[in-house]
């Protein structure tokens, strides 16, 4: 269905492109190159097993798309190229999602690449993609937190016809990992043998609306459907308050999930309740966090992408586990205001408590430190090019301890 679709669309381009349409679908394209570094080490302090997983790897990123053709409906295409060549494993370090993994012999792939087409129609403000995807939506989080982000194969309209209305409606029908060339059914995220990891889809459906109630308040609804799996809606609310010189930013997000169908990953009942409040100011942000989850099992998401709660971007845990309860204190600053524009500092510290996991009792915990420094290249011949740093440590009752450092080097060459 999905291979037929898009050669249908695609086959429909060379029809359009006549005269001044074929000088749109040429002369407003464009070409990047994005060369992606990454180191990561994730030091192992507590348990049997591997004691560290620690992989360098090179990525490139080509990414091509045409301009949209003339006409009441507009066509267009896009390429995207992702190649990945190992540059430091072994077997006793291998697992760290950077590259493929023989699960045999614990051996890492040398190289690895992927294409993905993606064919696209337009008809006034709203526009249909079919073929490869990489949605980052409240309730498929596609972020690329390794080497590459994951990626789908599916259909996906946004229309944006309404002012200050945006409308997504998306069928996904399978995933390519992060770490992969294949496409594969779909699956629940499980660490912590939160839900059956074995049980598959080839169906995730969802529809949602973002409004603009106005410049200061943004609101969002979203539903989705893994078949057989679970079913999630989700609401949220971002508010801007100006405020003694500076803007509190106020982020709440609500998850209600539960099983869907035949519950082939087992029981799913979760509402989760997010709240973020930061305040900025000058160079400084200072933000603290609660997060609670109730019902009978943990917030479930698709495996291979984030999940979208305030912890967002922790690097050790997402602290979605049952019954959770969760504080977060985080601190930011930007040393533009000191006249070093591009640099900026993040220190964060998020607790868990009131976990309830097999063979963890009833009240477990789970504890996150976090370090990072960023800089960009603001001008010159290195413009954009960008060193991030990261360093957390994971306490728990629950699983094993570990440190992580992770280290990426990111530079993207306009080509056209």
């Amino acid at each position: 269905m999905y291979r037929s679709k898009t050669r249908h669309l695609a086959g429909l381009l060379p029809l359009a492109l006549t005269g001044g349409a074929q000088a749109d679908f040429f002369q407003d394209s464009h070409a990047s190159l994005q060369l992606r570094n990454f180191y990561f080490d994730r030091d192992f302090t507590s348990g049997p097993g591997q004691s560290q997983a620690q992989e360098w790897a090179q990525g490139f990123i080509l990414r091509m798309n045409s301009g949209f053709t003339e006409g009441a409906v507009g066509f267009a295409l896009d390429a995207q190229g992702m190649t990945g060549f190992k540059l430091d494993s072994g077997a006793g370090r291998s697992g760290t999602g950077l590259l493929p993994l023989n699960t045999a012999n614990g051996q890492p792939g040398d190289e690895y690449a992927e294409l993905g087409l993606t064919a696209k129609a337009r008809y006034g403000a709203s526009e249909l993609h079919i073929g490869t995807l990489q949605p980052m939506l409240p309730v498929i989080l596609a972020v690329p937190s390794r080497l590459f982000p994951p990626t789908f194969r599916g259909t996906y309209l946004r229309s944006q016809e309404i002012d200050r209305l945006t409308l997504h409606a998306g069928h996904i029908e399978r995933i390519n990992l992060r770490n992969s060339t294949n496409t594969e059914s779909m699956r629940i995220s499980s660490p912590n043998r939160r839900f059956n990891s074995a049980a598959e889809s080839n169906a995730f459906d969802f529809v949602g609306a973002d409004y603009g109630f106005s410049e200061r308040l943004t609101g969002s609804y979203y539903h989705a459907r893994l078949s057989n799996l679970y079913q999630q809606h989700y609401a949220g609310l971002v508010h801007h308050l100006p405020l003694g010189g500076g803007k509190l930013k106020t982020d709440l997000r609500y998850f209600d999930s539960r099983k869907d169908g035949a519950a082939k990953a087992g029981n799913v009942d979760n509402r989760t309740y997010n709240a973020m409040f930061t305040y900025q100011r000058l160079g400084h942000s200072l933000g603290m966090g609660y997060m609670q989850l109730t019902g009978a099992t943990a917030l479930p998401y698709l495996a291979g992408t984030d999940v979208n709660v305030n912890t967002e971007g922790a690097l050790t845990s997402e602290f979605v586990n049952p019954n959770e309860r969760v504080w977060q204190l985080r601190y930011d600053y930007d040393f533009a205001a000191l006249g070093v524009p591009g640099l900026r500092a993040m220190w964060r510290y998020i607790k868990g408590e009131q976990i309830q996991l097999p063979g963890a009792g009833d009240s477990a915990q789970e504890r996150e430190r976090g370090l990072e420094l960023s800089y960009v290249v603001q001008s010159g011949r290195f413009s954009g090019l960008g060193l991030r740093v990261r360093q957390a440590s994971n306490r728990n009752d629950f699983s094993r301890e570990f440190n992580e450092t992770r280290v990426n080097i990111d530079y993207t060459l306009a080509l056209w």
